[in-house]
């Protein structure tokens, strides 16, 4: 149980650390924005009309959110994932070692499950206000 609650506790600081790293993160400031033109003609009657569009070049920041969402996602993902796995060894090796404590270990095993999975959907849910709300 020892090395459950050290991995339940490395996972939590790992999911707090990469998701607090990608609210953070610096955003692109492009000095001057370009100003690019477009030229669309269009066939009415036989007679051409051009008509000259303004747009406006400047980069947004959302592909870059969505990449630190999706780090931040794919980090704590893989980080519970390895929690996981190390917690539901140690159980199959605790129950094989005590097989009266069946139902003991069973218990807390789901109940660190459910925690490490739990960690892994606040970091989904901030992934998402990163890319829709910041």
């Amino acid at each position: 149980m020892k090395g459950l609650k050290k991995s339940l506790s490395l996972l939590a600081i790992l999911v707090l650390v990469v998701t607090l790293g990608s609210v953070i993160a610096p955003k692109k400031v492009q000095a001057s924005p370009a100003k690019s033109t477009v030229v669309v003609s269009a066939a009415e009657e036989g007679a051409d009309t051009e008509e000259t569009v303004e747009e406006d070049a400047s980069t947004s920041t959302t592909g870059d959110r969505a990449i630190a969402a999706g780090i931040a996602i794919g980090l704590a993902a893989g980080a519970g994932a390895l929690g996981m796995g190390i917690a539901v060894g140690r159980a199959g090796e605790g129950i094989s070692r005590q097989p009266e404590a069946d139902g003991k270990i069973r218990t807390t095993l789901m109940l660190g499950l459910v925690f490490i999975e739990t960690a892994i959907i606040y970091s989904l849910i901030v992934a998402i206000l990163i890319i829709f709300v910041m």
